[in-house]
């Protein structure tokens, strides 16, 4: 009989609807296992204990009464240390605002607090999203539950950690320019960056106002797609949100891909051979057969250059970040870690020119994008450049160092983009590929993703630091 997080949130909330699962003694569970693997992995900087054993009660008083909201009712959730929780100091994982007590919900946590999920904690991020690992910071950095040498990805990176190794059934990140979906493959998750405007921002520290994404990360698509239909609704108080209807995500996964047409994006890897391992680009080609196998039509599709929308997409994001950052990089510079210093010194390089030029070549790419949408209803994407680094090699300027990367493209055209799981290689290490669809058209990602993860079938394996 597995235990409780080795079950995921699916199960976890079919048991619950059932009556043969407690909330209570579901988060107790999780509870347990947060507590024991935090002082080794570092993905937590607050366990929120009393206050989740509170709505724990109140979820199993309100499900006694008949009153039950769905099928995250019941379940735990955490929140990226850059999203506000009533109360809670949002650090930000900085020593600036490591005392900034949040006075509302952010919507995210709104919406899913109305589902009937259980707010458990914030995870580790570093430090404003942008800066890390860095070991001089208050909080982590987040270990790899594969192996606590190696690098989770960020920045939402104890959101990955906490996931994987099973402390929490669902997490929420943030994703600029890659930030749910490196952490996502590094740690062997399935990671969703929803389209911009999907889902509010309300409540959430800014890193680049025009890309900024929040998503959910979970142990399988099944689960992602039953977080998102709690997360997603329009928001009048957020600038950017859209107000379009929802789909019903959690049945996506059940329909396969006959008669889908995707787009499988090879130059991207094949011009920057030097960038991508070998094991990554076998996961890529894996991946496309096992959706021409599922019944999918598959044909080579060709963009621009990844370095033109890895181009546009940094000095747009080191732009309005410094924007952010002024008041604090000029008068508090000290209080930073040198890694964000290292981050956010780019945009004062930069000029007005610069970033009208990089928004107009946005537009281009926008609208090539969209072209190509006309004929395919995917993408497939190499996911991240390789498995996991160690700790040790990841350098301080490795935002800035030119090294290109596959999950920018989609911030910059704000397309929902999906890491999922792609096996392990051969030293047991996570492998993923990218999904990419039409704007708010995350359900056929999930088809799509779905077909991957099964056909992978490793999703009875665990990481080390779980066990």
């Amino acid at each position: 009989m597995p235990e409780i997080w080795e079950l995921g949130l699916s199960a976890i909330s079919r048991l619950i609807g059932q009556r043969k699962l407690s909330p209570v003694d579901v988060l107790d569970h999780y509870l347990d296992r947060a507590f024991r693997l935090n002082p080794t992995l570092h993905c937590f900087s607050t366990i929120d204990a009393e206050r989740a054993r509170i709505e724990a009660r109140s979820s199993e008083a309100e499900m006694s009464r008949g009153l039950y909201k769905g099928r995250m009712h019941g379940i735990p959730f955490a929140v990226k240390d850059i999203i506000d929780v009533e109360g809670v100091a949002t650090t930000n994982g900085s020593r600036l605002t490591i005392n900034e007590v949040a006075k509302t919900d952010s919507a995210v946590v709104q919406r899913l607090r109305a589902a009937g999920g259980i707010y458990m904690g914030k995870n580790e991020t570093q430090e404003f999203a942008m800066g890390g690992p860095d070991f001089s910071l208050p909080f982590g950095p987040a270990r790899n539950p594969w192996d606590i040498e190696r690098f989770t990805g960020g920045s939402s990176s104890g959101s990955a950690s906490a996931v994987s190794a099973g402390a929490v059934p669902l997490a929420i990140g943030t994703d600029t320019g890659g930030s749910i979906r490196t952490p996502s493959a590094y740690c062997g998750i399935a990671g969703m960056k929803p389209t911009y405007g999907r889902l509010s921002r309300r409540g959430i520290t800014p890193q680049a106002f025009s890309l900024d994404t929040v998503g959910p990360m979970t142990w399988t698509v099944e689960d992602n797609a039953i977080a998102l239909e709690a997360l997603a609704g329009f928001d009048p108080e957020d600038p950017s949100s859209v107000e379009i209807a929802p789909q019903p995500w959690s049945q996506a996964p059940a329909l396969g891909l006959q008669g889908m047409k995707i787009g499988l994006v090879r130059h991207f890897h094949e011009e920057e051979r030097d960038c991508f391992s070998n094991e990554c680009i076998s996961a890529f080609e894996t991946a496309a057969l096992l959706m021409k196998d599922a019944g999918a039509e598959t044909v080579e599709v060709r963009l621009s250059p990844l370095r033109h929308y890895f181009a546009a997409q940094r000095i747009i994001m080191y732009g309005e970040a410094a924007a952010i950052h002024e008041y604090d990089l000029r008068h508090n510079i000290e209080q930073y870690g040198p890694f964000s210093v290292e981050r956010f010194l780019p945009g004062y390089l930069l000029t007005a020119v610069d970033y009208v030029q990089a928004c107009r070549r946005r537009g281009e790419l926008v609208h090539e994008l969209a072209e190509v949408f006309r004929f395919v209803d995917l993408l497939l994407v190499v996911g991240a450049l390789s498995v996991a680094p160690r700790m040790k090699d990841v350098a301080r300027n490795s935002l800035v160092n030119g090294t290109p990367s596959a999950n920018a493209p989609f911030n910059l055209t704000g397309s929902p983009a999906m890491s999922v799981s792609a096996g392990l290689n051969a030293d047991g290490f996570p492998l993923s590929v990218q999904i990419v669809g039409r704007n708010f058209d995350e359900f056929s990602i999930y088809r799509a993703a779905h077909v991957v993860e099964a056909g992978m079938g490793c999703r009875n394996i665990r990481p080390h630091a779980a066990r």
